[in-house]
């Protein structure tokens, strides 16, 4: 007997938007991407055997690619990744049941774009400065040092408490001096939780495409002035998926 097959539902898009030939789905082999219509809207979907287990980095990445081929081209409402439906009817019902509130979604997000900037700090840097503008920090380290591990544990857990807070108080600090140098060139920005104990900067910006590369050299003067302290990255254009709520898609 045939396995049942499902429809992965990756994103919606305007009804005009045509998968690529090459386009590549989940799944191995990966599934061919199509388009299923109603009215001013489209979702990209691939089809799946339903026994088959999703979530290998490649589904992932296969996911992530699609959507971000996407929206450079196109706005996309990203779809909860994982989302599996019956078929072609399922989909036409979601799109039918929440086709005005998509439809606006999409006006929105049009020539729009979103990038990543993660920002992690120097550990040696930013522990010098510690030190230097904390004393008591200063004099945990003193003791620690050189001694063994067992006999300084409560130094070394009250040193390492200072260490947290301290780059807690900063992170805050660092998110709101990088939201003030770009604030005038992004549409919406939202502060993404650390993915470290040492992330110094975590956020996602909303851009519009005619502003990308001020916005992008903004980040650069920002990042060039903080490189003694703070190795950060500029991820990106990707699909909007900071920026589309869960429950809006939830179908």
């Amino acid at each position: 007997m045939a396995d049942e097959t499902g429809l992965f539902v990756y994103g919606i898009v305007p009804a005009d938007v045509e998968p690529t030939p090459d386009a590549a789905g989940v799944g191995d082999p990966p599934g061919e991407v199509a388009a299923v219509r109603h009215g001013e809207l489209a979702a990209l979907v691939s089809e799946v055997a339903l026994e088959e287990p999703l979530g290998r980095p490649a589904d992932l990445t296969a996911y992530q690619e699609l959507l971000d081929g996407t929206a450079a081209v196109a706005p996309v409402l990203p779809v909860r990744f994982g989302t599996v439906v019956t078929g072609p009817e399922a989909v036409t019902e979601m799109l039918t049941a929440h086709h005005d509130r998509f439809a606006a979604a999409l006006d929105e997000f049009e020539d729009r774009i979103e990038y990543v900037l993660h920002g992690r700090y120097d550990e040696q840097a930013l522990l010098g400065e510690l030190l230097d503008a904390d004393r008591e920090a200063a004099d945990l380290a003193r003791q620690v040092r050189g001694q063994p591990e067992i006999a300084t544990r409560p130094q070394r857990i009250r040193f390492g408490e200072i260490v947290s807070q301290a780059v807690e108080l900063r992170r805050e600090a660092e998110n709101r001096h990088v939201l003030d140098a770009v604030g005038p060139l992004v549409a919406d920005s939202t502060v993404r939780p650390p993915s470290h104990e040492l992330d110094a900067v975590n956020l996602a910006f909303l851009v519009e495409s005619a502003r990308v590369d001020e916005f992008i050299d903004a980040l650069e003067e920002y990042a060039e002035q903080r490189r003694d302290l703070i190795r950060m990255r500029l991820l990106g254009p990707h699909a909007p998926y900071d920026f589309v709520s869960a429950h809006e898609l939830a179908g």
